[in-house]
């Protein structure tokens, strides 16, 4: 079929596939984690042999792809918001190396922080690396940008972001395919030393990406993804980015009485920009996410033009975009037909039954609050930080990948006893390794939980980079084999996990628990396969 209904997800996997990828590298995070598993369900992996295997942090998946294009390949990189944070040091190097084959960095953002722990816009890493930013409005403008956008970062020797928002992401549309590009053959750059950043080639390689800025805003300039559409009444002139033009068109389906400049590529297009700011008496910024062009075209204009976005609080600074909020920006009428009775009641989310960190939550809030009144027990990110809610309410921080145990360190380190950690399998080989090679140096005194449930759960159960390492892993880091106790979390080994977790607490070292059970919603998957 030339048309699908897709979700923008599958929209960029498709073109990617089309487009002639070799490879798509991605750690899972919602609301990027579609991406990936399309690409590994399509008939063209056993075709083309494209590398589509998770990998273990976003780091290392944006290295990965950046070798893939060093070798003249195209590439996929795709993460949620906060997996840029992890990927900024590959990531803005990448923009100094510049690439061979085409690379493109997908960062889906989390307005409204639906399954993330904070608001994030991914516009600011790309403005930072000064790299062009594609940002979709629709399921197939995210097939347009990801298909040509291989070829425009081969054009232009830079890797470029796609960004996304979850409403985009996980919502569906009509998309027409293009026909299918070969894949690139092995080549290499002219510059034999491009990609190695010695201070005195980072520095030529820098003024390089700074000589590329006006060819990328002329390219906005030009590009069919930023248009100005005229309007009769100039007493306001409207920026619609993304998704924001969609909710700006669904308040005016006749069309919009203002001008409006629709955003889709960055940099920004300077000339329509100041077209629409000479034009207009006011300027009101429609973009999803955080006010990143408001703050920039406060800083291109030098006339006194009023601009109204989410700075002024014509829109909320928090969450995301809606078509009530843009109605009621644009002085129209809310018309939604329905409100929430009051009746309902939010339900939040709760750890399945008969999962197996249920039971080792259990286990642990008896043993600490019975007796260990002073315990604290730091959490991370995945299923198992739903122990801070009800029934458990088990632990007392949830920051970012990886910190359960460097800060169960650092508390140890001032004094607390008994600091213990808990995080899962896939976040251990994520960013937690680090944390307990710290751990081991200082002989700190902490207990580690490591829940393991063989897989990637909280996205779906997606492969853990970590199944059947564990033990190997902490043994290699230098943990002592003794304080290395693994346990089946079931209630009847419920003596047994507080026995095990009463002599790790009471040894003053470094000591890893490991309850493992299968995560029960992939056993019943593979049940049913069976």
């Amino acid at each position: 079929m030339s048309k699908q209904l897709l979700l923008g997800d599958e929209s960029i996997a498709q073109a990617a596939l089309d487009a002639g990828i070799s490879g798509v590298y991605a750690y899972p995070g919602t609301p990027s984690t579609e991406i990936t598993e399309y690409i590994q369900n399509s008939p063209l992996n056993g075709e083309r042999k494209i590398h589509n295997r998770w990998c273990t942090n976003e780091k290392t998946a944006m290295e990965a792809s950046l070798g893939m294009s060093f070798v003249g390949k195209r590439a996929l990189v795709c993460m949620k918001h906060v997996g840029m944070n992890v990927a900024a040091d590959s990531f803005i190097n990448s923009a100094v190396t510049g690439v061979n084959g085409g690379l493109i960095v997908v960062a889906a953002d989390d307005p409204s922080m639906h399954s993330s722990q904070n608001e994030q816009d991914s516009r600011f890493y790309g403005d930072f690396a000064l790299v062009p930013i594609f940002e979709p409005g629709n399921q197939q403008e995210a097939y347009d940008m990801t298909y040509g956008g291989f070829e425009f970062s081969e054009k232009i020797g830079e890797p470029v972001i796609m960004r996304m928002v979850t409403r985009l992401a996980h919502s569906r549309s009509g998309v027409e395919f293009k026909s299918l590009k070969p894949q690139n053959e092995v080549s290499f750059g002219e510059d034999p030393r491009q990609f190695v950043l010695l201070p005195a080639i980072a520095r030529k390689r820098y003024k390089i990406l700074l000589g590329k800025q006006e060819a990328m805003i002329k390219a906005s300039e030009e590009s069919i993804y930023n248009r100005y559409i005229d309007g009769p009444n100039k007493k306001l002139g409207i920026i619609a980015c993304g998704i924001g033009y969609n909710y700006l068109m669904e308040n005016n389906p006749n069309g919009c009485e203002y001008p409006v400049l629709k955003i889709g590529q960055y940099p920004l297009p300077k000339k329509q920009l100041m077209k629409l700011c000479n034009e207009c008496k006011e300027i009101l910024v429609i973009e999803d996410g955080q006010p990143f062009v408001e703050k920039k075209i406060q800083g291109y204009l030098s006339i006194g033009i009023k601009v109204r976005g989410r700075l002024d609080g014509t829109f909320p600074q928090d969450g995301e975009l809606t078509p009530d909020s843009v109605a009621k920006a644009l002085g129209k009428e809310n018309k939604r037909n329905f409100d929430m009775p009051d009746i309902v009641e939010m339900r939040p989310p709760a750890l399945c039954q008969g999962c197996g960190h249920r039971d080792m939550y259990t286990v642990l809030t008896e043993v600490l609050k019975k007796e260990y009144p002073s315990h604290k027990v730091f959490g991370d990110i995945g299923c198992y930080t739903l122990g801070a809610g009800a029934p458990f309410f088990a632990i007392n921080s949830c920051v970012d990948m990886g910190a359960s145990i460097t800060m169960a360190k650092g508390a140890a380190d001032g004094g607390l006893y008994p600091s213990v950690a808990v995080i899962g399998d896939s976040t251990f080989t994520h960013s937690g390794m680090t944390g307990l090679l710290d751990c081991v140096n200082e002989k700190a005194d902490v207990t580690i939980i490591i829940s393991d449930n063989e897989t990637t759960a909280m996205t779906g159960g997606q492969d853990s980079a970590g199944t059947g390492k564990i033990e190997a892993i902490c043994t290699g880091i230098g943990v002592d084999p003794k304080h290395i106790r693994v346990v089946i979390p079931l209630k009847k080994n419920y003596d047994e996990m507080k026995k095990i977790l009463r002599e790790e607490i009471q040894y003053h070292g470094v000591s890893v628990i490991i309850p493992r059970r299968e995560c029960i919603q992939t056993l019943a998957r593979k049940n049913r396969k069976k």
